[in-house]
């Protein structure tokens, strides 16, 4: 029988309020770890650690690991797995950017039922290309066969990054009502709502990776496989102090709602202006085919919009030239104002 419900990230497999739930006790047993060094709260997009804790200068670590999720599936589909290395690295490299951190070094885990050496070789062919990219180390890591554990082909690919910034220029400082949201534009899902999307498309509408859809341009599997994007590059330079950026938010899991409350404080609400930003077609179609509600697909997808820059109102403008001389499309998203901390579409 044809499953006609409206799809949600539940009813596809993942439930993010009880991850939301779950992990509240994980921060508990993490923070009852912290020593002298650890200067930030779980949370975070990345970790910070001081090497040198009673120095108020001088270098800080800042720590991520991440996965990819389950685009894996459809790189397993498309027979295609340079895309989800580069994936895994951009990823990880955005989450301690937006702390104010470049990168040093990469470490990779990838773990299999059944270890395919021609598999193995493609996925680090693209971490090494964004390593090189983002001016990262690739150092190490775990490779790992596990038959029963996973089943037949699978495997799982997760990440670890290190960077560091001066103490004096950590993300985000002063983030106040006044200030303006900039968002950058993403490439596709980057790496997350891919339980939903791969119902849709692979299940409900039973196509193949390399069923061609018109709206799209482009195949499934090529508008699946966009490798997310990593911003380092084009923020190089304007994340020091006096350039106006207040904070950064890396729109992940759980999208611009879920993502923009963690570098606000307490008394400040973010106001997002829905239509002010080009939604890529991807959206919209997974919005009307699946039936997908709006909250759902704020929730589960970036929209189109894959960073998020807050600025001093005086320098956006500024700011706003300048990353579109260096080719960026930068949307005005919205503003902070006081309120109770979170997001409100209006």
């Amino acid at each position: 029988m044809e499953d006609n419900r409206e799809l949600t990230y539940k009813n596809s497999g993942v439930d993010i309020d009880a991850q939301d739930r779950a992990l509240a006790r994980v921060k508990a047993i993490a923070r009852s770890t912290f020593t002298p060094g650890v200067l930030s709260e779980i949370g975070l997009f990345g970790g910070l650690f001081a090497l040198e804790p009673d120095r108020e200068d001088g270098p800080v670590l800042v720590a991520s690991a991440d996965g990819v999720g389950t685009k894996l599936k459809v790189a397993q589909m498309a027979g295609r797995y340079d895309t989800v290395g580069q994936d895994l690295v951009n990823h990880c490299v955005n989450d301690i950017l937006v702390q104010g951190a470049r990168p040093l070094f990469f470490l990779d885990y990838f773990a299999a039922g059944k270890l395919i050496p021609e598999r193995l070789a493609s996925v680090a062919e693209g971490l090494g290309r964004a390593c090189v990219q983002n001016g990262c180390a690739l150092i190490g890591g775990e490779t790992a066969e596990m038959p029963g554990l996973y089943g037949g082909e699978d495997f799982d690919l997760a990440g670890f990054i290190v960077g560091v910034v001066e103490r004096s220029e950590i993300l985000p400082r002063h983030v106040r009502p006044g200030n303006l949201l900039l968002g950058l534009t993403s490439t596709g899902l980057h790496t997350n709502g891919y339980s939903l999307a791969r119902r849709l498309f692979f299940e409900r509408q039973g196509m193949r990776a390399d069923s061609w859809v018109e709206e799209l341009g482009s195949t499934v599997g090529e508008a699946l496989l966009a490798v997310h994007r990593s911003y380092l590059r084009v923020l190089s330079g304007l994340l020091v102090r006096g350039r106006g950026v207040t904070a950064l938010a890396h729109i992940t899991g759980g999208g611009i709602p879920d993502n923009l409350p963690r570098v606000l404080p307490d008394g400040v609400q973010a106001i997002i202006r829905p239509g002010s930003w080009e939604e890529p077609p991807l959206f919209r179609y997974i919005r009307r085919e699946g039936a997908v509600p709006e909250e759902e697909m704020r929730r589960t997808f970036n929209l189109g919009v894959g960073m998020v820059l807050c600025v001093e109102a005086a320098s956006a403008e500024g700011l706003k030239a300048e990353l579109e001389s260096r080719g960026e499309k930068v949307f005005t998203i919205g503003e902070l104002k006081e309120g109770p901390r979170g997001v409100v579409f209006a």
